[in-house]
């Protein structure tokens, strides 16, 4: 392949390989500890830090406007806005911009805070969502919860199978949606389910996430009964329900009827609630008949809507309830809150498509409707704290034996090598650029043994420079020149470095496949470090050494302390 184009693969790749790193660099060595640590907190936890810092600096401006003060520097961020408004209500925008004008340009004072508001939650979970896309940090080396939970006995499906991969997915959906760090949850077996849940965390909270079973149900709406109660409620906003939440007055609705609170998403995704409705006690459909539920495309307007399918008994019930209350509206109902409502439009068996909603609403919905009950028994079977302090002494030894064993291995490359030895340093130094950009693509956790995969794989990789160094060495004694030497030295190489890394690389393989935990860090690493050595060692390596003779013009290649080669055409008895 001309150099050129090797060139420009190495270029390319390094430019993609940083683009995949960036966010782990940002979040782990540019983002301050005290925001990595508001990142981390709850949801619920990081709107009440948002609606705080808003009202103490509302507060402020309402200060400084009595007293005609600047604007504070920390809230530039509103002048922006403030111009927008001013241009929306065709207003001249004054000249100079003070706490009065800013606030002038709001409508009202909940503007403002929302503004003010807005600005800090945006900021955190912008944060939030780039320590998910940065390199996490194992159970190993930050502390956390480790669960093992034993599979009991299948609740709705005939088939174990899929009532297992069910349960991963709303066991999923259950932790992140309390806020918590991004867990790892994954089969182990046949019939165990591990978790792992990497930070602080109370352990009682999680088992509560984890053993409780969601509650999801479809119920009619009673529309006569929803406008009845919305009336009564407006009169007597105080004296509605106790402190349980329950109807003082029972006779405000029917007895066949419940009040419900609906639901939506906030800017922190968290349920925000809207209004109450008035729904049939009965449950209509039950969540459990649920076998799939996706998001599509309509084929008429191309707005999203929800399909979800039911198994035969569901699709029977389904169609005897819409079959007698067409134009009426069905509730979603999941755990006591209605998270959605659509109007029944005709009757309907197995296939059932809700429509109206956005992107992000027709996501949830569906989320919602995979994942709201658990379709098995499930019991823990071990559960481990581990503190953090453990994980900040894992994390010193395992950098200081990383660093350690690659500057050993490359001190030895310099001194034994000489020049040569340089390329092998520059080839390895890219070899774990290139690794942390592939676990950072993935999102790949980094645990201790991940840690030892990579000392494994410098030691691997640095072999294949020594290989292709010792068949330089035997070129060399023949008398040919540096660039017959380079070829020869990996022509020769290439196969004896082929066979050991295909054979380290299956190893790895039936580890990542067999294996679990610790385990499975490891052979994850040892792959992808398998990969790049040989990119690295084979291809950028040999493209370094033709840079060096064909651009900076080298006539002689040192590759030891006992042979130099000078110029193309040199006898045996001339090597130095």
């Amino acid at each position: 392949m001309n150099k050129r184009y090797r060139f420009l693969i190495v270029l390319i790749t390094v430019v993609v390989c940083f683009l995949f790193l960036f966010p782990s660099i940002r979040w782990h060595f540019l983002v301050p500890k005290e925001q990595q640590t508001l990142a981390l907190e709850s949801r619920e936890q990081i709107k009440n830090y948002s609606s705080g810092m808003a009202r103490g600096d509302f507060q402020e401006l309402i200060d400084l406007a009595r007293t005609g003060g600047e604007l504070p520097a920390k809230l530039n961020f509103l002048i922006p806005e403030a111009k927008k408004l001013y241009k929306e209500a065709k207003r001249k925008a004054p000249e100079k911009w003070d706490v009065l004008t800013v606030l002038s340009a709001f409508p009202s004072r909940v503007e403002v805070l929302d503004a003010i508001e807005s600005h800090y939650a945006d900021a955190i979970l912008k944060l939030k969502d780039l320590q998910k896309s940065a390199i996490q940090l194992g159970l190993d080396l930050s502390g956390g919860l480790s669960i093992v939970l034993q599979v009991g006995r299948t609740l709705d499906s005939d088939d174990p199978e899929d009532a297992v991969n069910r349960a991963l997915e709303v066991l999923n959906s259950r932790i992140d949606r309390f806020g918590l760090t991004e867990p790892v949850i994954r089969r182990q077996g046949s019939d165990q389910i591990y978790v792992e849940i990497p930070g602080s965390a109370d352990p009682e909270r999680i088992n509560d996430i984890i053993m409780g079973k969601g509650s999801l149900a479809f119920h009619i709406v009673d529309q006569e009964a929803a406008e009845t109660f919305n009336r009564y409620y407006d009169t007597h906003p105080a004296s509605t329900f106790d402190n349980d939440g329950n109807l003082l007055d029972s006779s405000v609705v029917p007895a066949d009827v419940q009040i419900l609170g609906v639901y939506a998403k906030d800017r922190y995704g968290l349920d925000e609630f809207q209004n109450y409705t008035a729904v049939k006690k009965e449950v209509g459909l039950d969540g459990n008949h649920i076998k799939s539920a996706v998001v599509e495309r309509s084929s008429l307007d191309g707005k999203p809507e929800v399909t979800f399918l039911l198994d035969s008994e569901g699709g029977d019930i389904f169609y005897k309830l819409t079959s007698a209350n067409v134009d009426k509206p069905l509730a979603i109902v999941l755990d006591g809150r209605v998270k959605s409502q659509a109007i029944i439009k005709s009757p309907i068996r197995d296939a059932v498509r809700l429509t109206g909603f956005g992107n992000d609403e027709a996501n949830n919905i569906a989320l919602t409707l995979r994942t709201a009950a658990l379709p098995v028994e499930l019991t823990v079977a071990n559960q481990q704290s581990i503190g953090a302090s453990l994980g900040r002494d894992t994390i010193r030894q395992g950098l200081f034996a990383l660093v350690a064993g690659f500057g050993a291995v490359m001190f030895f490359m310099l001194i034994f090598y000489k020049v040569a030895g340089i390329n092998a340093v520059v080839a390895q130094i890219l070899n774990i650029y290139l690794m942390l950009s592939v676990l950072s693509a993935f999102n790949f956790t980094l645990t201790l043994p991940s840690i030892a995969g990579f000392i494994l794989t410098i030691g691997m990789a640095v072999d294949a420079n020594v290989i292709i160094f010792e068949r330089m060495k035997e070129e060399m004694r023949l008398g040919k020149g540096r660039k017959a030497v380079i070829d020869g030295g990996f022509d020769k190489a290439f196969w004896a470095i082929m066979d050991s890394n295909i054979t380290t690389f299956i190893a790895a393989l039936f580890l990542s496949q067999l294996g679990s935990g610790p385990i499975q860090g490891f052979a994850v690493t040892l792959a992808i470090g398998v990969f790049s050595s040989v990119f690295t060692s084979l291809f950028v390596s040999r493209l370094i050494f033709d840079f060096s003779t064909d651009v900076l013009g080298s006539k002689s290649i040192s590759v030891s302390w006992t042979g130099k080669t000078r110029g193309p055409a040199l006898a045996a008895g001339e090597v130095k």
